[in-house]
């Protein structure tokens, strides 16, 4: 039949039904492009906001260094130990109306540290680096200086670590 088309006919698809077709398939398959766009472009945020947040906080601990060297002399060449922020503890008649009794104080364990099941992230030892941070970002200070605590006398696990000086850090300067 498609050897035999007038001009006419010709004309019809690519006026008339071409651009129909194309409008009903872009309905029927546009919620699926949409969601296939934001799982590629919100994972690529994502990755690039941590990227530039980490380049930051770095940049800044050299320029820190560098202005150090510059104005403290010789104590300036070791590196400065992350500030302590103390706990913030909220007072008991601050606490929600219907919260119940006050919990129990978290307990330490032999190094100082809390132990893990008194930290804000339940199964807390048993999650790996990237588990950890991906919940980070709903606790408060006092939940992120304990982590942070718990943290450097247990693993170590600087993304974790770091993670925590950037929420620690942000909530510092707009809070």
């Amino acid at each position: 039949m498609s050897e035999h088309r007038t001009p006419g006919d010709k004309l019809l698809d690519l006026f008339v039904y071409g651009p129909a077709g194309l409008a009903l398939t872009a309905a029927e398959e546009f919620p699926r492009l949409v969601e296939k766009g934001r799982h590629r472009i919100d994972g690529q945020l994502h990755a690039a906001r941590l990227v530039g947040q980490f380049a930051v906080q770095m940049g800044r601990r050299q320029l820190d260094s560098t202005v150090g060297q510059w104005f403290g002399g010789a104590n300036a060449t070791r590196p400065a130990a992350p500030a302590r922020r103390d706990h913030v503890h909220e007072p008991a008649a601050m606490a929600a109306p219907d919260a119940g009794p006050p919990s129990p104080p978290p307990t330490a364990s032999d190094n100082g540290a809390l132990a893990s099941d008194a930290l804000g992230i339940p199964g807390y030892d048993s999650l790996s680096a990237s588990q950890v941070v991906q919940r980070l970002g709903g606790l408060s200070p006092a939940e992120l200086g304990a982590i942070r605590d718990h943290e450097l006398a247990h693993r170590h696990r600087r993304t974790i670590l770091n993670r925590v000086e950037q929420l620690l850090g942000a909530d510092s300067e707009f809070g």
